[in-house]
């Protein structure tokens, strides 16, 4: 990892392991998330790499977008541009990589953590992942494809109550809705996860590939409108009362009271 980046790229074999590696919960900025689409580029066209793990560092897989990028600046920022220029990017990546992209979510995934770790093909989750909508808890909207990725995987009504509480899911539990494909003991999650990783490695990834992009048809085809409408309606949101007094209140580390305005 070079001096002053926040993503481990490491290879084994035919794996190629990304660790989000920014202290304290892995939240994304930009250098973040430009280095993880640099790397997905590389894992595209090198052909000695067939396949992909996707994790983060410590006790948390990502909070989601750094919260406190939204606090700064001398006026409101353009959540649609913002959107543009990072997780519509980063989802389209992980999702569009005709190679097997493997999630060891190692801890909590919220918001835009939490789409990207759905943006991943086969998720093996630790014993004490969680997992949260999180946009919400600061007066925000649906964006990283969640829209999209979690009804399709946990149904309307469960993605419903997710993004209306944002109640935290378990693992247990996101293994019983379908969001997630096993859970393993908290230290057993790298193996686990490397394990699967070299065996889908070894097997015949141009199939593999073409598969992925087949299911992407014929389930994932609007993504790209999606994220587009998305990032519309996270435009709108952001410049909500209710949003800035979310921010305000996550960082002040208190209760929100919300308006509805």
């Amino acid at each position: 990892m070079a001096e002053g980046t926040t993503l481990r790229v490491e290879q084994s074999g035919g794996v190629l392991t990304l660790t989000l590696d920014r202290p304290k919960a892995n939240a994304f900025d930009l250098p973040l998330v430009d280095a993880l689409v640099e790397a997905l580029k590389r894992a595209e066209a090198e052909t000695t790499v067939r396949c992909v793990v996707l994790t983060g560092a410590g006790r948390v897989f990502s909070a989601g977008q750094d919260v406190t990028a939204f606090a700064q600046g001398d006026g409101p920022i353009s959540f649609r541009h913002h959107l543009e220029r990072t997780y519509n990017r980063l989802i389209l990546r992980l999702r569009t990589l005709e190679k097997p992209v493997v999630g060891a979510i190692n801890g909590a995934a919220a918001g835009a953590g939490l789409g990207v770790a759905l943006a991943t093909d086969v998720r093996i989750a630790s014993a004490s992942a969680r997992f949260v909508f999180g946009f919400t808890g600061i007066g925000l909207t649906a964006d990283s494809g969640t829209s999209l990725m979690l009804p399709l995987l946990i149904g309307l009504a469960r993605a419903s109550e997710m993004a209306f509480t944002n109640t935290p899911l378990s693992a247990e539990q996101a293994l019983v809705y379908g969001l997630i494909n096993r859970v393993v003991p908290d230290d057993e999650l790298p193996a686990a996860a490397a394990e699967l990783a070299a065996s889908l490695a070894a097997g015949p990834t141009r199939a593999l590939g073409l598969t992925k992009r087949a299911f992407h048809h014929a389930w994932l085809s609007s993504l790209p409108e999606v994220l587009d409408y998305e990032a519309h309606m996270q435009e709108i949101a952001g410049r909500t009362e209710d949003h800035r007094e979310g921010v305000k209140a996550f960082l002040g580390k208190r209760t929100p009271s919300y308006k509805g305005a």
